[in-house]
């Protein structure tokens, strides 16, 4: 067995690994079962890890600050050495009190303002992509590869400073943290993220400029300039969790509408449904499972949990729990009441959720408008992301034309 694979799972109640293709395969499939028999599932791997699948377990970890610390947000075979309540990656990584002041150094630059300020920018690379995916004639395009995979590379370098062109590194780092955590020894030292971040750190304090890394660089927490560590934690925090997470929701959304003419249909001749189709989307195919750890020994649904260990929260097995949403296993383009959990639930609910949902938005309504009749070309081949992120990975999508 290479350093890359991991076992079979033998029964994902008492041996689930998140890491394994048969969870990115069949992830809703799973969320259901363990629902029904074993709402709050365990696993030896990673050191002993828990799975809660009901909404409302998911909700009250989420929520609770004391037992559950926010120091160790992937799950992987070794614990943070970073102790609370700072963590790796400030603010998610982060425990009341540091979190508020972290979190509160970024809020402005993710408000609705600056965040609309970038929408035309966001249309117009939409249809660049869009140009380049259709100038042959082909008939077969990739909808990941080809499209989803650059719009929040994009947008994100931009709002950082840091090269367009560097997404294909972009992708690595994330493969390397998200889908294979604490797999990546053989990676060579030069080709990390932190050496990657530090660079772009010392460039922007030889070279201000104005943009995020830079705000960061000059920017104070209680009268104290940041550390090089929380400022390379946080371009962290949003290089990864502003792209990952943004482009398997439009993949996944693609991936719907394929099948889906209906929706498709509805989506040209109502394009005012298109806000409510987001926010149903989201809710149906959030991509985004977070990680706490356990501060204290407790207990959530009749288990007995022990400091150390680590939970899961699927927040989108949450958006599929039938005790919390009505058909919650139907995509409704029109669902009204739809508070779903896609954003994540209490103190750490994603800061970059206006940028999100205005890079969703976008993404499908000028796909739409230039391709609004499509399918899969072969649904075998759609390859979708293990780890804390679902999404597709590779997507083919067959162009029809009349």
């Amino acid at each position: 067995m290479t350093a890359h694979e991991t076992p079979p799972v033998t029964d994902w109640a008492t041996d689930f690994d998140h890491t394994h293709p048969d969870w990115a395969a069949r992830a809703h499939e799973i969320w259901d079962d363990l629902r029904e028999r074993c709402p709050v599932a365990h696993s030896d791997r990673f050191g002993g890890t828990w799975l809660p699948t009901r909404h409302a377990d998911i909700a009250d970890i989420a929520r609770d600050t004391e037992h559950f610390s926010s120091v160790g947000v992937v799950v992987s075979d070794f614990r943070p050495d970073i102790p609370p309540p700072v963590g790796f990656a400030p603010p998610i990584t982060s425990d009341p009190p540091f979190h508020a002041e972290a979190r509160r150094l970024l809020l402005p630059a993710f408000g609705p303002k600056p965040i609309a300020a970038l929408e035309p920018s966001a249309r117009e690379f939409c249809r660049e992509l869009l140009d380049e995916l259709v100038r042959d004639g082909a008939a077969t395009v990739d909808g990941a590869v080809g499209y989803a995979q650059h719009i929040p590379v994009r947008l994100i370098a931009h709002m950082l400073g840091v090269p367009p062109d560097d997404g294909d590194k972009f992708r690595v780092f994330i493969h390397n943290i998200l889908e294979t955590p604490g797999r990546d020894d053989d990676v060579p030292v030069d080709q990390t993220l932190d050496h990657y971040l530090d660079a772009m750190i010392a460039d922007h304090r030889a070279n201000p400029r104005d943009d995020l890394i830079g705000f960061l660089v000059d920017a104070e927490a209680d009268g104290a300039p940041l550390s090089d560590e929380h400022v390379r934690g946080t371009v962290a925090l949003l290089l990864i969790a502003g792209i990952d997470t943004t482009w398997s929701a439009i993949g996944a959304s693609l991936w719907h509408l394929a099948q889906h003419p209906e929706d498709r249909r509805r989506l040209v001749e109502e394009p005012e449904l298109l806000p409510f189709a987001v926010e149903e989307l989201l809710r149906a195919y959030a991509p985004v499972t977070m990680a706490r750890l356990v501060a204290t020994d407790t207990e959530l649904g009749g288990r007995r949990l022990e400091a150390g260990d680590w939970v899961l929260l699927p927040f989108p097995a949450g958006n599929r729990d039938p005790e919390e949403f009505d058909d919650a296993d139907e995509v409704r383009l029109d669902r009204a009441q739809n508070r779903h959990a896609a954003f994540g639930l209490g103190i750490h609910r994603c800061l970059g959720s206006n940028l999100a949902r205005m890079e969703l938005t976008v993404a499908i309504d000028e796909w739409m408008r230039r391709i609004p009749d499509f399918e899969l070309a072969d649904p075998a081949a759609v390859r979708w992301s293990a780890g804390q992120i679902r999404g597709p990975r590779a997507l083919p999508l067959r162009i029809i034309t009349s």
